[in-house]
């Protein structure tokens, strides 16, 4: 591995969590080496490892080598024939290759290919999952003049049949798809391709908002199920979401994406009287926002108001109120993918490698 490419890799140990998040992000491999000051190996740093203190504490500016494991398992350069012995020996997907004293000099990684746990495909088999497809798509005019938002095709695929193949890869079989404006069309679409699933329509007269339309569904799900907006893609292990939500025993789990913004401006921190302390350079502000992915409780479709226009975020804010378990599962930026906006459609199309198609 060249160094700029191993570069991509190693985190010193005093950067934040929100930093190791991007530096994963870019790497794809979900994992970074911590170094020390001499460039060291110290630790190692996943992006599980990542979630789980976030879902802790929130706190995107702690210093990694809080989290990190401390002891990570490494192989000597010597040793380096035995290295894929060794990763099935212990069960790890990443293994660095250390000199004698201590630098890393190559990372090796398991095979692409080898499915992780297969999935767990069979956690999902019985969990349906809600689309929310009853919207005009306003942002994206005038596409939206001729096909409904869940038509509009992200390379040569429609996004609600994306979405659609992304949760069959947990074994989700059950879909719904809540439709109003335009729904002669997605239902003709989707009449006449072959399919492995069950596609159950929920027809509204007027617009219900993305949650009041669940109360028209004719059977409640009995036990938790995913809802999710039919213009985003969520690059997640989604039977860990589903997991998490069922561990933790909320009643509500909203899936949240990291979003940093850099204000393109000098900021000014001032004190009384008109006193400037500091300044700072276009600082970068990091938020985690709402996907528009969630996962909720069969019992609680009987607190949507009936034939009203009720959200997600209302019934959100009604179990807030209440002091009832709302929980998130935060991801990375990257792994959030909005089509809702045209210049994110751009984007939405070079994640997924498709300027080609």
């Amino acid at each position: 591995m060249k160094n700029e490419h191993l570069n991509g890799f190693l985190i010193t140990q005093k950067a934040t969590v929100v930093e190791a998040m991007q530096k994963i992000d870019l790497n794809a491999k979900g994992i970074l080496f911590v170094v020390d000051e001499k460039e060291g190996l110290v630790g190692a740093i996943t992006d599980g490892d990542i979630r789980r203190w976030l879902i802790k504490t929130g706190n995107l500016q702690e210093a990694v080598q809080k989290i990190m494991n401390k002891n990570p398992k490494a192989i000597y350069c010597k040793d380096q024939k035995s290295a894929k012995e060794f990763m099935e020996k212990y069960v790890i997907t990443a293994l660095p290759v250390v000199t004698a004293d201590n630098h890393i000099a190559d990372i090796i990684f398991k095979e692409e290919g080898v499915p992780a746990k297969a999935n767990e495909p069979k956690l999902l088999h019985n969990v349906p999952v809600v689309i929310m497809a009853g919207g005009r798509g306003t942002r994206l005019y005038p596409f939206t003049k001729i096909l409904p938002k869940p038509l509009i095709p992200i390379g040569d695929i429609p996004i609600m049949e994306r979405i659609i193949d992304a949760f069959r890869k947990f074994g989700v079989r059950e879909f719904y798809a809540t439709v109003n404006y335009r729904k002669s069309m997605i239902k003709s679409y989707f009449s006449e391709s072959a399919a492995d699933y069950q596609l159950n329509y929920v027809e509204e007269d007027k617009p219900l908002g993305t949650a009041g339309s669940l109360r028209l569904m004719e059977e409640t799900p009995k036990g938790p199920f995913i809802v999710t907006n039919c213009d985003i893609l969520i690059h997640a292990d989604y039977a860990d979401i589903y997991r998490h939500h069922l561990e933790t025993g909320n009643e509500l789990t909203i899936v949240t994406a990291l979003k940093n913004i850099v204000v393109p401006y000098g900021v000014i921190h001032s004190s009384g009287n008109g006193r400037i302390n500091s300044m700072e350079e276009k600082p970068k502000l990091s938020y985690f926002v709402n996907t528009g992915m969630y996962i909720l409780n069969g019992s609680l479709i009987q607190e949507i108001p009936e034939g009203a226009f009720f959200h997600m975020t209302d019934l959100a804010d009604k179990l807030l109120q209440e002091g009832r378990s709302v929980g998130m599962y935060p991801i990375s930026e990257e792994s959030f993918l909005d089509m809702g906006e045209f210049e994110e459609m751009r984007r939405m199309e070079e994640k997924l490698n498709l300027k080609s198609e």
